[in-house]
């Protein structure tokens, strides 16, 4: 049986997902849509949500032009002249605007994107993710240690059904186990075990460094993906 083949999204996406595109086209066409009438809106306020020096610049300039050519209108009807300026405050709102919100849509709805980032934020969220249940998981194991030890938080060598998000019990799990934290060689798990069953087990990452004579480098990596539970 065949993989389904993904669906093309319907808007061109430019790696971004197909509501957000969708969002972002729309958005870029309201400057024409609008007769160039909401292009000064549609300037300030993506500059107000990005930040963008940049954008607030286009929106005072665009809300020059609509200033203009709100002065000219009443002139416009009896003098030629204008009625010509009138219009090219119209054009360059309503063409231009349109063609320069189409050019930065990107920087305002997926900066990520246009940062390098296109097509990892799965990844990415992913990662965010398994960093809040960490921070959960040690919330609950500092709060009841012993919920802790039947749920396996820590304890991946152990059969169990609760995600911690990658955490290691330094103090119970065996050596094989504590290989699996960033930069642990099976030389330092065997050290971590010597020395916890000379000392009991360890209440801190600094503390952990210090009495096993690790890298000053492994200690954030250590506290990061490390949990005590006594």
């Amino acid at each position: 049986m065949t993989s389904p083949v993904p669906q093309e999204p319907r808007v061109p996406s430019d790696t971004m997902p197909p509501g957000r595109a969708a969002l972002s086209v729309t958005w870029a066409l309201l400057p024409f849509l609008s007769l160039g009438w909401a292009t000064p809106l549609v300037f300030a306020g993506a500059a107000i949500w990005r930040r963008s020096g940049h954008l607030m610049i286009a929106a005072v300039l665009y809300l020059g032009l609509f200033t203009a050519q709100v002065m000219l209108l009443p002139a416009a009807e009896t003098d030629p002249l204008a009625e010509r300026l009138s219009g090219a405050c119209l054009l360059t709102q309503m063409i231009g605007g349109c063609f320069h919100a189409f050019l930065v849509r990107r920087r305002v709805f997926d900066p990520e994107g246009t940062a390098g980032l296109a097509g990892n934020e799965r990844a990415i969220a992913l990662a965010r993710r398994r960093r809040l249940m960490r921070a959960k998981a040690r919330e609950l194991a500092e709060r009841d240690p012993g919920l802790a030890k039947e749920l396996g938080i820590g304890r991946p060598d152990l059969p169990r059904r609760y995600d911690d998000g990658g955490l290691i019990d330094l103090n119970h799990a065996p050596a094989q186990t504590l290989t699996r934290l960033p930069g642990v060689t099976e030389e330092m798990a065997r050290r971590i075990v010597e020395v916890r069953a000379q000392t009991g087990g360890f209440v801190s990452a600094e503390e952990l460094s210090a009495l096993a004579g690790l890298p000053p480098a492994l200690t954030a990596d250590l506290a990061e993906y490390g949990v005590f539970l006594p």
